[in-house]
């Protein structure tokens, strides 16, 4: 008979055990990107972003071609990783580049999260490549984005079938914080959730700013 403890699965993401691959969010491919507009994609591009800054968790940004054709990386991701350099690649499947691989064994965690442009192609090839190599796989899906819905939802379901693990940017900046009491990086995880949580952040504004409350207390 199974025993409840008071301990978090094992399968929950948490700052230490996982690192956040941030794949080819650049204007060209951003411009053909239909499953999701451009102002959510950026928002939930400076969400995750900012979540694992906040959190220290190591992260690896990569662009493909980004001075003969794709454009720079959103500023609403490089800003918050200021001075880190982009890996830039030719190849489609970010796993295929030798200094991607050097980047995740330096990092040493088994546990990849990815997030980018297109799902099709930049998401699918990593997440596939990385599962089969015996990594663990968890897709935030509304930073990602395709050409349109029809390709977006294919690509996370051939993702989930082969094993990926699929989640939200809210979901993965609340999955790190996980307790409120967790004084530490509390303001952070409420000032990027008020900024870019949507209709949740208004309601953090409301709840402080009408009866000071705090979820910790």
């Amino acid at each position: 008979m199974a025993t409840a403890k008071a301990a978090p699965g094992k399968g929950l993401i948490d700052p230490s055990n996982h690192a956040l691959i941030l794949i080819d969010f650049q204007s060209q491919m951003a411009f053909a990107t239909k499953s999701i507009d451009a102002v959510s994609l950026r928002n939930n591009a400076a969400l995750i972003s900012k979540a694992a800054k906040e959190f220290g968790v190591p992260a690896i940004l990569t662009t493909v071609a980004e001075k003969s054709f794709s454009g720079p990386m959103f500023e609403e991701i490089t800003s918050v990783f200021a001075g880190q350099e982009l890996i830039d690649r030719t190849s489609m499947n970010t796993w295929e580049d030798e200094r991607i691989a050097v980047a995740v064994n330096k990092i040493g965690r088994d546990r990849i999260v990815l997030a980018g442009l297109w799902t099709s192609v930049c998401i699918v090839g990593p997440a596939i490549s990385a599962l089969e190599q015996g990594f663990e796989v968890y897709i935030i899906c509304d930073a990602c984005g395709d050409v349109s819905d029809e390709a977006h939802e294919r690509a996370i379901e051939r993702m989930i079938q082969a094993g990926a693990r699929p989640m939200t940017s809210l979901q993965y900046l609340l999955e790190l914080q996980r307790d409120w009491a967790r004084g530490d990086t509390y303001n952070e995880t409420v000032k990027t959730a008020i900024t870019h949580g949507g209709g949740y952040g208004l309601g953090l504004i409301y709840a402080k700013t009408m009866f000071n409350a705090s979820e910790g207390h």
